[in-house]
């Protein structure tokens, strides 16, 4: 068996790698001006920044002439979009922004920093004040970091400086205060927002005070506006591995990994040696760290965790009588281990984001805590369902048991053993051996641990097997 877990564990990484490069960038004609676009329709969360990074490295290694943004999202994490505002602020290649909808709070704070911005009719920017989960504005401290951000931002687009006889008129490529009051309603700007309102600027709005260059309707409108001539356009597109990863790391097939964890062990538990159910969890386990880990979400330290809780509840099992600190300990570090490894660690490192931690973990627990008890439901229907169906008899290993290694033949005479008292040979975790009026029986706890040593009464009998509860002296 250990061969064979060596073989699916080669065989899944070589899948992994496989995939990692089936697709490759084509290349370019230098000839040509090269025009990258790439996408951003969702939330600003990690894996938006992750997906930015992507983006960015691709356009370079191009040598892209222009990179194009088209932006759809109603915000997000706010340090997730600071990242992708500075990734694009220190871009060498310039950088254009098509809103096609909406660019809402961490949405707007990226398009500004675009060096230009195209918005098609109908779409919105602004609405930036910082708000929780629920929706509710954020304190004070939270509100003075956006507007800075945003304030710097504009600023970084530069001015320029008008004299008119005696009078120096300054003149913002894009004005930090409008920038500062699509974050804070106290801010009052003659005909442009009444105190108490945010701004949130449509296409025309924008355009009239510098936050939009031109409303237009495509990609190929926002071309011939900028005058690119000889042009080819390369639009990011997922590889076959981010597609299975992105696959993977959905809550619902996490939930299905982590049941097949928890699935696969309860059996191997169940069955003598090593078998099937073992293979399924560590099958299990890679599907469910691998894409976490490639991702950038699972760290070392984190799937560390996880092997140790593993290791701890495995002596207890086999090694420690009872069920006392290594055990607890054991399931309590694999729990965590499951849990932050779908938590991307950069939300701990900013105490601006706490809110969006706590949700982030918040999630995660209850995945993993739904799962894990769905898994033990199913498997303990699936235990007498199941396992005792000739049909699925192949999913157990099928030992030799040795008259001369203790086992013994047991027919149905063990019926008549219902309701007498023995001994538990050995530890019952929750089969083991009981021997009853000097006869030595298989047997199965009906409910917890059973110790060697320990008195028991047989209660029940049923497709060969006797099953035993303690009896307390």
């Amino acid at each position: 068996m250990k061969r064979s877990t060596l073989i699916i564990l080669i065989l899944v990484f070589a899948f992994f790698n496989a995939m990692a490069n089936s697709d490759t960038t084509s290349v370019t004609d230098t000839s040509k001006n090269i025009v990258y676009v790439f996408s951003i329709n969702e939330d600003i969360a990690p894996p938006m920044w992750r997906l930015t990074q992507k983006s960015f490295e691709e356009a370079y290694a191009l040598k892209a002439n222009y990179i194009i943004i088209k932006l759809n999202t109603y915000g997000g994490m706010v340090n997730m979009a600071d990242s992708i505002r500075t990734k694009i602020l220190e871009s060498p290649i310039p950088v254009y922004v098509f809103i096609t909808n909406n660019a809402a709070s961490a949405g707007a704070l990226i398009s500004i920093a675009a060096d230009s911005i195209y918005m098609k009719k109908g779409a919105k920017i602004g609405s930036a004040s910082v708000v929780d989960q629920s929706g509710k504005i954020m304190p004070e401290k939270y509100q003075s970091y956006m507007r800075s951000t945003m304030r710097a931002t504009a600023e970084a687009h530069g001015k320029d400086t008008i004299i008119k006889g005696n009078d120096t008129i300054v003149k913002w490529h894009r004005d930090p205060v409008i920038a500062e009051a699509m974050v804070d309603p106290t801010i009052y700007i003659e005909n442009i927002s009444d105190t108490g309102k945010i701004i949130a600027f449509t296409a025309n709005e924008a355009m009239e005070n510098g936050y939009c260059e031109a409303t237009l309707e495509s990609l190929q409108e926002i071309i011939a506006h900028v005058g690119i001539k000889n042009h080819d356009i390369y639009e990011y597109k997922p590889t076959s591995l981010e597609k299975f990863i992105g696959f993977l790391i959905s809550p619902a097939i996490q939930g299905i990994l982590i049941m097949l964890i928890v699935g696969g062990i309860y059996f191997e538990l169940q069955s003598p040696g090593i078998g099937f159910p073992l293979a399924a969890a560590i099958l299990g386990a890679i599907l469910y760290f691998a894409p976490l880990y490639l991702e950038g979400l699972a760290e070392n330290w984190e799937m560390v965790i996880f092997l140790v809780g593993l290791i701890l509840i495995i002596l207890e099992i086999f090694v420690i009588p009872g069920f006392g600190i290594a055990g607890i300990s054991g399931v309590i570090l694999a729990f965590t281990g499951l849990v932050l490894s779908m938590v991307d660690n950069i939300i701990f490192e900013f105490e601006f984001h706490a809110v969006e931690a706590i949700g982030m973990v918040l999630k995660s627990f209850m995945i993993v805590a739904i799962s894990i008890f769905l898994s033990f439901i199913l498997s303990l229907y699936l235990s007498q369902k199941v396992l005792t169906s000739n049909t699925f008899s192949w999913i157990v290993l099928n030992s030799t048991q040795k008259k001369n290694e203790g086992y013994v033949g047991v027919d149905s005479k063990q019926k008549n053993v219902i309701g007498q008292t023995g001994v538990a040979l050995t530890n019952l975790r929750p089969s083991g051996k009981v021997e009853i009026e000097d006869e030595m029986y298989d047997a199965k706890s009906e409910i917890g641990f059973i110790e060697k040593g320990q008195k028991v009464k047989v209660i029940n009998y049923s497709s060969g097997q006797i099953y035993v509860v303690k009896v307390e002296a």
